[in-house]
């Protein structure tokens, strides 16, 4: 792998390019300044406009969502896996067809493996602009966004129609839906019924791993926080390893036959592919085909904290749980 190619393979934190127009609640008040990254894959966004930074996909796709103080993403779910961590500020995580079943308080570095079949928001609770990083399982993110019907209905309201084809259409920029596309159906009362109710009791021991932790008790060898073996015990098409400075074989060269996608947390590391090298900073992601020596490790002293993404050959990237 020459340099150019290796740079091709890494997404700068710094470079990255918000779409502000990805969903319906783009006019919502509340949910109007969010802006979403598209790292890995085409994602789920609704938007034409939509940025994608590495179009291939390893088995899933990698994206981001960055939000002001008080800035909401509405009650949504997918058919696939979808594991947050966070990168910059404090955020309140709820679930539920009301958004009531539960809740919890998310912090800079914690990993949460949301339940499929549940619906979830977000909320910057914090002081400045947050960033949480996002993993979704499957190569087409579980073909896109279901959404509470509360939350089309009010995007209606302001303008904003989806269609059935999971496209949007603005009628403040003159756009309706073309001719034979209907809207988007709303869930029946017994779809809705179908949603399991999961509490803070069912969700936090379970899909919930504290970046504190992670680092506790990585003093010595990685930790597969996402997995079979991991701290959050799943198979979602992907695992998710924690590393640090210090641990054991940090540093050596190997090789992997799966896709391995290196997302930076803290700190700054030198990544090295088939002899080429190169930096890696707080927010930068890289991805690395199969095959391929490849080498990680701290390039300057401090807190350090990476997670590592593998893909697996669990089927369709579906979560489990009870």
């Amino acid at each position: 792998m020459d340099k150019y190619s290796l740079e091709q393979r890494i997404v700068r934190y710094g470079e990255l390019v918000p779409c502000r127009t990805a969903f319906i609640d783009t006019h919502t008040p509340g949910s109007d300044q969010k802006e979403n990254f598209t790292i890995i894959g085409a994602g789920v966004s609704e938007s034409a406009d939509q940025h994608v930074h590495i179009r291939d996909t390893p088995g899933f796709n990698i994206g981001a969502a960055g939000q002001p103080p008080g800035c909401t993403n509405s009650l949504h779910t997918h058919r696939t896996a979808e594991v947050f961590f966070v990168h910059k500020g404090t955020w309140r995580f709820f679930w539920g067809i009301d958004g009531k079943d539960g809740e919890f308080i998310a912090t800079e570095g914690d990993l949460f493996n949301i339940p499929t079949d549940i619906f979830r928001g977000f909320e910057n609770v914090g002081k400045e602009y947050g960033v949480i990083m996002a993993v979704l399982g499957g190569d087409d993110a579980g073909g896109g966004v279901i959404w509470a019907p509360q939350v089309i209905q009010t995007a209606k309201e302001h303008g904003l129609i989806l269609a059935e084809t999971g496209r949007l259409y603005d009628s403040k920029k003159g756009e309706s839906l073309p001719e034979g596309v209907n809207p988007m159906p709303l869930l029946s009362e017994d779809e809705l019924a179908r949603f399991p109710v999961l509490t803070e009791q069912d969700v936090i021991p379970k899909y919930v791993a504290r970046y504190l932790d992670m680092k506790a008790m990585g003093n010595k060898a990685s930790v597969q926080v996402l997995g079979e073996k991991g701290l959050l015990k799943d198979k979602p098409g992907f695992e998710i390893d924690f590393l640090q400075a210090g641990q054991t074989n940090i540093g050596q060269p190997y090789s992997c036959q799966e896709h391995e996608i290196f997302m930076v947390h803290e700190g700054h590391w030198r990544i090295e592919v088939d002899g080429v090298s190169s930096v890696l900073a707080p927010g930068d992601t890289c991805a690395v085909p199969p095959n391929l020596i490849r080498n990680i490790k701290p390039s300057m002293s401090g807190s350090t904290g990476l997670f590592l993404i593998r893909s697996t050959d669990d089927e369709a990237g579906y979560t489990q749980h009870d």
